[in-house]
């Protein structure tokens, strides 16, 4: 449940903040990993594009595990709490273009509420 924004809140640093997850875990994990994806040659990807365009007001950074390793490459982009897995370069270039520069969602590549493992017996 996210907390509502309060006048006492500092302003937001970055107004786009993307989490790739670079996770890599031994090969043959039963719940791979992004890395093991592709993920770092994706995030490196959106980093130079983001970079190139001059996205103002914006950082890509690597992160840990984000515990969605099964559908990975994951990734998350804030303040609006949208995750992707996006496979290729072209379709992290379809989120640049959509979602950070023309403010939609690219929902064929979305990870939703629903993208959740059973729970183990």
């Amino acid at each position: 449940m996210s907390k509502p924004v309060t006048p006492s809140d500092p302003s937001i640093f970055y107004s786009c903040h993307i989490f790739v997850c670079c996770n890599r875990r031994p090969d043959g994990h039963r719940r791979g990993s992004c890395a093991a994806k592709g993920s770092e040659g994706l995030r490196d990807y959106m980093k130079a594009r983001m970079k190139e365009l001059q996205v103002p007001q914006s950082r890509v950074n690597s992160a840990g595990c984000m515990e969605r390793c099964e559908f990975g490459p994951a990734m998350v982009i804030y303040p609006e709490g949208v995750w992707y897995r996006p496979a290729t370069t072209e379709d992290v270039e379809e989120i640049i273009q959509t979602h950070i520069l023309g403010g939609g969602r690219v929902a064929r590549l979305m990870l939703t509420e629903n993208d959740v493992l059973p729970p183990k017996a």
